[in-house]
């Protein structure tokens, strides 16, 4: 997009000079074509006398070639993590001027701004004689005087199908809008996160995917992404809700969970539910051992992995060749994810029930706290379960030592292709990949890590 509005601007410059008289007698003549009736121009810029912003904004092409920049820069701007993750309603607003883009892109090509000699005219032009013989032209017999005209806009042939499949999804998404969706169960933890259990008829969706939930009476418009967090196998579906924006808290607002008031389920506002979307995470059951590490709200997805694995694990009719998970999760507050410390410790409570306590190890890092934290955890080291989470699994402060967990790793399993699943930022991303290759054997009899980058 840059390059063809840097080469218009010099190309407007180069058909403004043709007009003035150093550009030479040949473009003169060429710039000067169009003034009577029966001949068509070449140069868009009339005459030397006049301001070429000006020239260009009264165009169709420069019109539309304005709006449709400024869409863009838009889109993209507002696109970015920063604007996603802090400011979603300007992400998800403005994201919708793809449809002024779309539309100035196809009027861009009408006002036929570049041109160049017709066909026709061609054929009755002798080319290599008529331009060193310019003040002949309309006078000879084969220096006739040339025609000019732009190529017919075709940028409607590759918007099209992309138009019609997106009007597509639109129509399919409304079907879904209309669908009814059953609040089960509404939950108000703590640490100020909401939880949503929810049915919806031919529903169906696999470990790790995510949906996108509308609440009409807080916004008719607005869409919002969040990652499922119960599993396939239970007969709801859930998500976790923490406010991050005014459309989270106005929707904690509508659930009376700022006021953590009971509201009866028929009094609860109404959802809308599109999908769910996403790569369903089935990689980790394909490995005997897999390890998987979250980052923050890089957490989320695995609270319906985890879950899933362990429905699994406990179905006797289910052929599972996973035998050893490792779960690693870096936090700098707990207390945000508290709801996912109480999986942890559901999870936890049901492996000793099962004797199946080795199935699953985790390991808790904290990477932020105070001083009277410190002092509070200090007090409590010798107690049995942790002061932080309340599991038995004590917390880690401080940031793993990667290169010696991926060190043990191989030594526990020295001859085991092992599945690395990361959820999180990309920095750490990068040295888990690293650490990944470093510690995989170089013969292939050996431990092989094999590194999978989850989105959320």
């Amino acid at each position: 997009a840059a390059i063809h509005v840097v080469a218009h601007s010099i190309n407007i410059e180069r058909y403004h000079s043709s007009q003035s008289k150093e550009a030479g007698e040949l473009r003169n003549k060429l710039s000067g074509l169009g003034k009577s009736p029966n001949e068509s121009y070449l140069n868009p810029i009339r005459t030397y006398d006049t301001n070429t912003t000006g020239e260009v904004l009264t165009t169709i092409a420069g019109i539309t070639g304005v709006v449709i920049t400024v869409a863009l820069i838009l889109i993209m701007t507002s696109s970015t993590e920063l604007i996603r993750r802090s400011c979603y309603e300007v992400f998800w607003y403005t994201h919708h001027l793809f449809v002024v883009f779309f539309t100035g892109l196809i009027i861009h090509g009408m006002g036929q701004l570049v041109r160049g000699q017709t066909p026709q005219s061609l054929l009755l032009h002798n080319v290599t004689y008529c331009k060193d013989h310019y003040w002949e032209w309309e006078n000879a017999t084969q220096c006739p005087l040339p025609q000019f005209s732009g190529n017919k806009p075709v940028a409607w042939k590759w918007v099209l199908s992309p138009m019609v499949l997106y009007t597509c999804e639109r129509i399919v998404r409304f079907w879904r809008f209309r669908q009814e969706v059953v609040i089960t169960k509404v939950v108000t933890h703590s640490s100020g996160v909401l939880e949503l259990h929810m049915k919806k008829n031919g529903f169906k969706m696999g470990a790790g995917q995510y949906i996108f939930l509308q609440c009409p009476s807080v916004s008719q418009l607005e869409w919002h992404p969040f990652t499922l967090t119960s599993a396939p196998e239970e007969d709801y579906f859930s998500v976790h809700i923490r406010v991050v924006g005014d459309w989270t808290a106005a929707l904690f607002k509508a659930f009376g969970a700022e006021e953590k008031a009971f509201k009866e389920l028929w009094m609860l506002p109404r959802l809308a539910v599109d999908g769910p979307y996403g790569s369903a995470t089935t990689d980790i059951f394909h490995y005997r051992v897999s390890v998987c590490i979250a980052a923050g709200i890089g957490v989320t997805p695995f609270a319906s992995i985890l879950k899933s694995i362990w429905y699994k694990c406990c179905n006797p009719n289910t052929v599972l060749a996973l035998q050893k998970v490792y779960f690693y999760w870096i936090c700098r507050d707990p207390s945000a994810f508290e709801w996912f410390a109480d999986l942890l410790f559901h999870l936890e409570t049901k492996m000793a029930e099962k004797w199946k306590t080795d199935f699953l190890s985790y390991h808790i890092f904290l990477t932020g706290w105070d001083e009277s934290q410190a002092t509070h955890i200090a007090l409590h080291c010798d107690d049995k379960m942790d002061v932080i989470t309340g599991l038995r699994q004590k917390t880690c402060y401080g940031r793993p030592n990667w290169d010696n967990e991926f060190k043990q790793l191989a030594e526990n399993h020295p001859s085991s292709s092992i599945g690395v699943f990361f959820c999180g930022p990309k920095a750490l991303s990068k040295i888990l990949q690293k650490t990944c290759n470093s510690y995989s054997s170089v013969d292939p009899r050996g431990v092989q890590f094999h590194y999978n980058k989850e989105s959320f």
